[in-house]
């Protein structure tokens, strides 16, 4: 039997070098706080003793990840990045807010996303991801079949796919990726529902640089 092909991330994994004290969480916080690189996860055995358990797919600098940690307690928050200035940016937020629900994943969502237990996610946020707008990159947009295939599975039933881009193409790209499946069912019920940022949302600095050609869109996916 071949073994599965090595995933191929795109994109930056490291930027300008990191500060003294970055580099010091590095060194000795993630390893602390690290998702395991081998074998099965479940949520549940690396933060114990949750209601719930949330997965943020490139989580940037960390801004929303933490923040979301933090107004919610009585969740266990797994973020995956391989950008890591954003990791040791994010360790920077656990650390100045005292965070224990928050473990992190210096690498691929989709390495994350495959070897999760099935069923056990409530929520996935997609904020902002990549958009590749040149029609021969979409290739490597992060929502493609085999990527959705594998939320599907992670998901629990009623739980929450948010897809956040101020990208014109790439809403276009996700409504149709999702629309098609029998899997997940489009959220809104009224246009506020997808232009409006959702209650509790945490506006980053990436956001509100307004990079994109529209105003931010929040899609919003339950599994059905």
């Amino acid at each position: 039997m071949n073994a599965p092909a090595a995933l191929r991330t795109y994109g930056r994994t490291k930027g300008r070098p990191l500060s003294a004290r970055k580099q010091a969480l590095v060194d000795t916080r993630l390893p602390q706080l690290a998702v395991p690189a081998e074998g099965a996860l479940d949520p549940a055995a690396l933060v114990p003793g949750k209601d719930g358990y949330v997965l943020e797919i490139g989580f940037g600098g960390g801004e929303h990840l933490a923040a979301q940690a933090q107004a919610r307690p009585g969740l266990g928050f797994i973020g995956a990045e391989p950008f890591l200035n954003g990791v040791a940016s994010a360790l920077g937020h656990v650390e100045d807010a005292g965070l224990s629900n928050v473990r992190l994943h210096h690498g691929d969502a989709r390495d994350l996303l495959a070897r999760l237990a099935p069923a056990s996610l409530d929520t996935v946020y997609l904020l902002f991801p990549d958009p590749w707008p040149k029609t021969r990159h979409a290739k490597r947009r992060f929502v493609q079949p085999e990527t959705l295939d594998a939320l599907a599975r992670a998901l629990k039933p009623g739980g929450l796919l948010r897809i956040a881009t101020d990208v014109k193409a790439y809403a276009d790209h996700v409504m149709i990726a999702l629309n098609g499946r029998a899997d997940f069912r489009w959220a809104a019920q009224t246009a506020d529902d997808w232009r409006n940022p959702p209650a509790g949302h945490v506006t980053t600095r990436y956001e509100r640089k307004r990079l994109g050609d529209c105003a931010p869109v929040f899609l919003d996916f339950r599994r059905v």
